[in-house]
């Protein structure tokens, strides 16, 4: 989600961050959150902690390491983009893994362009070749957002490297990672020169490989349909393409490609129907559609004029039988399903969780509504979502309070809810892109404000359910 609701650090300011943290956050006593803000369904690991720095609160036996920093400088010369969200971990050789992070940094935002590569006074931007970049302001200059690729060692805890992988695109929220082994990028906007300093229309798909270690070619997916794209992720059975979308009137896609593992040569775009409930309302914000463990049969309606230059994909869908979700963010897939949030959905529009189990050889498609927050200590507008290696959905939650802190939350199987985290840094801002390591020891997580990347390690297996 794009975070305007708060002040920002901006461009090579942001460098001074991590440094002076201790002290800014110390002086902070006074105001520092209760013990327990939160209210658990089962154990989970228990209590937690109260980080002296006054940065990431951890149950006992946890601990953090700020791998990044927005403000950094990338070895390509260029400030670390600020507003880091989605992300995913790819191994690479040895103990080295590729952390590719999407940056939040919106075109048509001057203070988003502050937090971009170039720096506060853009006395940076010269080192980005904007004929490399996917658009520009009418200036000529790249716009601030993208993606950089973080080259990080489990067995030294060092980054071996970091730059900016792609260039020139605008609010790159969510994405996800695809079997062969990239990183698809979505931006949740549709700005375009009509309406914002930029030259060309955005909304799009874009894919950046693990591997990359340099600008890629910025080519929009646009067969994958231009909306406010949040997430996206891989059946590796099919090579089908379910993509969610952030707006409260979302619909929730299909892509089918017409070459498994090779998106850019297109294929076909649908939208999630209930079977025998057209232009249903799964979002129970006013009205109960359904409960908690229901499972619906779903099929799939035909979806023309993908490109949708009036931003109506999702209104022509709905009218055509597509049914209604609030606010699709993170989806990750699991064993054979995936599961995706709602961010705003339930009667106290604070979030679901939904469960889709795509049917193989003839067997239709079923939807479950798996978690519904009626409390939103339990759970606070779920956003990014993974799934860890024992087989539990990691929640980060986005909502920006003065009162209620953001935190990792836990999901069992049977949809009981545990607290992993809490983030106690001033602002209160949103955990976005959590994904493990291949071998399942560290969790990789952003925090939106102050632009940083952690790695939480700990005793996983001892969750308590």
């Amino acid at each position: 989600m794009l975070a305007h609701r708060r002040g920002l650090l901006t461009g090579s300011a942001a460098a001074l961050a991590f440094a002076g943290m201790a002290r800014h956050t110390l002086a902070q006593s006074p105001s520092a959150p209760a013990a327990e803000t939160y209210v658990n369904e089962v154990e989970g690991y228990g209590p937690l902690t109260r980080d002296p720095n006054r940065l990431l609160d951890l149950p006992e036996g946890f601990t953090y390491q700020v791998v990044a920093q927005s403000g950094d400088t990338m070895d390509d010369g260029l400030y670390a983009p600020g507003q880091p969200d989605g992300m995913a971990c790819f191994a690479l050789q040895g103990t080295q893994v590729a952390l590719v992070v999407n940056h939040e940094l919106k075109g048509s935002s001057g203070l988003h362009r502050n937090l971009g590569p170039g720096g506060l006074h853009q006395e940076r931007i010269g080192l980005l070749d904007a004929s490399k970049a996917f658009d520009t302001y009418k200036d000529g200059r790249p716009l601030p957002g993208g993606c950089s690729t973080i080259v990080y060692d489990l067995a030294t805890r060092e980054v071996v490297s970091r730059r900016l992988t792609l260039a020139g695109t605008s609010t790159n929220c969510c994405g996800g990672p695809t079997p062969w082994g990239s990183w698809l990028t979505c931006e949740e906007t549709v700005e375009t020169p009509a309406d914002a300093d930029v030259t060309k229309a955005h909304g799009w798909v874009f894919e950046v490989p693990s591997t990359a270690t340099d600008l890629v070619d910025p080519v929009p997916l646009k067969a994958m349909g231009r909306f406010d794209h949040e997430a996206v992720c891989i059946d590796p059975r099919t090579g089908m393409a379910y993509l969610t979308e952030d707006t409260n009137d979302s619909l929730f896609y299909r892509f089918t490609p017409t070459t498994p593992g090779r998106l850019a040569d297109g294929g076909k775009l649908q939208a999630l129907a209930w079977k025998g409930a057209p232009s249903a309302d799964t979002r129970n914000q006013d009205v109960r559609s359904w409960n908690v463990g229901d499972w619906r049969e779903v099929e799939w309606i035909d979806l023309d004029d993908v490109e949708s230059p009036n931003d109506d994909l999702r209104k022509r869908g709905h009218a055509s039988g597509a049914a209604l979700i609030a606010r699709g963010e993170g989806i990750w897939w699991g064993d054979d399903e995936m599961y995706f949030t709602a961010t705003s959905g339930g009667p106290i529009r604070r979030g679901q969780v939904l469960r889709l189990v795509p049917g193989l050889n003839g067997a239709p498609d079923r939807l479950q509504l798996f978690v519904e927050s009626t409390n939103e200590k339990t759970v606070n507008m779920a956003d990014n979502i993974t799934i860890a290696p024992w087989g539990h959905l990691i929640l980060c939650e986005d909502n920006y309070s003065s009162e209620i802190r953001n935190h990792l939350k836990g999901v069992t199987p049977e949809g009981r809810i545990y607290t992993i985290a809490r983030n106690v840094f001033t602002g209160n801002s949103e955990f976005a892109g959590a994904c493990f390591s291949p071998d399942g020891q560290v969790l990789f997580v952003n925090i939106m404000y102050p632009g940083m990347t952690l790695a939480i390690r700990g005793p996983w297996t001892s969750v308590r359910t």
